[in-house]
């Protein structure tokens, strides 16, 4: 698969090539490849010339929001029509959109209500993992059909937080 990425205004060249756990890429004309495994929905675990790594993808508005290595990053598709066709089953923002825990921890806020209006990208909930505070973002805009947690309930990784309809 060929694609256009944008990050930090950059565009980048990639190519990506995944045989069982072993992911090939070529980023910009460099080669790179990793062992990777989706853990759960929207985590990975990534392993890089003997180094390990947890990488959260989710989508938020029209690109993608990763986080890795404490860091965290927005990354466009210049044609995203190319991406979704590649993809195949890729999860689209059209119709009710189920958010879920990105880890397992405890919802230690609700940023919303049920029937409230949220624009693509807001805070649903936080979720706090290893004394560290995460926010959990809505994938589209919408209503919030259904909160499906309370604040101090313990998750695990993929539990529906809310639906965004």
């Amino acid at each position: 698969m060929k694609l256009d990425l944008q990050l930090g205004g950059k565009i980048h060249q990639v190519e990506i090539h995944k045989l069982e756990r072993v992911l090939r890429a070529t980023i910009d004309g460099r080669a790179l490849e990793a062992d990777a495994v989706e853990v759960s929905p929207g985590i990975y675990s990534i392993r890089i010339s003997g180094k390990s790594f947890e990488c959260r993808v989710e989508r938020w508005a029209d690109a993608l929001r990763i986080s890795a290595g404490g860091r965290e990053y927005t990354v466009a598709v210049r044609d995203p029509r190319k991406w979704e066709r590649n993809r195949g089953a890729a999860a689209s923002t059209e119709g009710r959109q189920s958010v879920v825990a990105p880890m397992p921890g405890k919802i230690v806020r609700l940023l919303v209500k049920k029937g409230e209006t949220v624009k693509a990208g807001q805070g649903i909930a936080v979720v706090e993992a290893m004394k560290m505070q995460n926010e959990v973002r809505s994938p589209k805009a919408g209503v919030i059909e259904r909160l499906q947690v309370e604040e101090g309930r313990a998750v695990n990784a993929g539990d529906t937080i809310a639906v965004v309809a």
